[in-house]
């Protein structure tokens, strides 16, 4: 790739970044690295704990140092849907990449992510998935270099569309 631009995935808990990652790290022959699985090996513990350990805005800021430790270049990586809460997260990502947001509907997130209160989502307690959609949606449109709509899209469809727009600007 020229230049070893980094490939980067936003978006929602249950928008498709880890899978959509892996199989775009694949299929690009680069390698994969996703923030959430880092953070639980730095911090031997899982998102939901840290969460409820350190409230809310801690586990941003854990986040927010793990992302802005990253040196990576020439790599896929799958942020957590929390990542845009971060100004200095997101200037160190775009810095080196290419911001991509995966936009899944809000009925489709709905649809994944049964279990949200286990997941490790940053969300206060009583906020709907549709609170937190309408929250972050104008973060993730006002960081992404690409918006990808997600909607009625085979995953392969996905992969495919990203692979290509990906190439023409690295």
């Amino acid at each position: 790739m020229a230049g070893g631009r980094n490939l980067v995935l936003i978006g929602m808990p249950g928008a498709g970044k880890s899978t959509v990652g892996v199989l775009l790290a694949k299929t690009l022959k680069m390698p994969f690295t996703d923030t959430d699985i880092l953070i639980q090996k730095q911090e031997n513990s899982y998102l939901q704990e840290l969460i409820e350990k350190h409230g809310i805005d801690g586990f941003i800021k854990i986040e927010e140092n793990t992302v802005k430790s990253l040196d990576l270049r020439n790599h896929v990586i799958a942020t957590g849907g929390s990542v845009v809460y971060s100004e200095a997260a997101m200037a160190h990502l775009k810095a080196h990449g290419i911001i991509f947001f995966l936009n899944a509907r809000l009925y489709q997130l709905e649809r994944r992510l049964k279990n949200s209160r286990n997941r490790g989502i940053a969300m206060s307690p009583g906020q709907t998935l549709g609170s937190l959609y309408r929250e972050r949606l104008p973060l993730y449109k006002k960081y992404a270099d690409i918006e990808i709509d997600c909607s009625r899209k085979h995953i392969e469809t996905i992969v495919t569309e990203i692979s290509e727009k990906f190439l023409d600007l690295a």
